[in-house]
């Protein structure tokens, strides 16, 4: 069946099964491969993206859920200008790299929502997105230093 998306502002049509997810759509059809598989049931946040400004889990989104604006870490910023794609340059959050781009789609969803989060915020909006290299202090910093501007506190 034919579903009709906008994707990083840009409208887009895919003819793929009512049930694929979208992670599978961004991935296999739209050929954007940023937002990564990790654990298929939802639990590990590599696949987050935004449906509707709500950070969501693209394995766990059967496409034909999607009515809303989806944005991808490719459309967070084009040139890698995002106060958080910064922060997390200037306190060098990323090791491996392979669960960032679901950790700065949750955390711009934070940001959005709060726009000056507190620890327990930056937590409670973290829990689900897992690091194995373990960076989750820097992951911290890195929030706050975003949603100050760049300047550290």
């Amino acid at each position: 069946m034919a579903y009709k998306l906008t994707v990083n502002g840009q409208s887009k049509t895919v003819d793929v099964p009512a049930d694929m997810p979208l992670l599978w759509v961004l991935r296999d059809v739209l050929n954007m491969k940023g937002t990564k598989f990790g654990c298929g049931i939802g639990a590990c946040g590599a696949c987050t993206v935004h449906v509707d400004g709500k950070a969501v889990r693209g394995c766990q989104t059967q496409i034909s859920t999607v009515t809303k604006d989806v944005r991808t870490i490719e459309g967070l910023s084009a040139d890698g200008s995002h106060p958080l794609q910064k922060a997390w340059m200037e306190l060098d959050v990323p090791q491996c790299g392979y669960c960032q781009a679901g950790q700065l789609m949750s955390a711009s969803a934070l940001l959005a929502s709060k726009p000056k989060p507190t620890d327990a915020d930056i937590d409670a909006a973290m829990t689900g997105n897992v690091c194995r290299c373990g960076t989750y202090v820097r992951i911290r910093e890195a929030i706050h230093l975003a949603a100050n501007g760049g300047k550290k506190a």
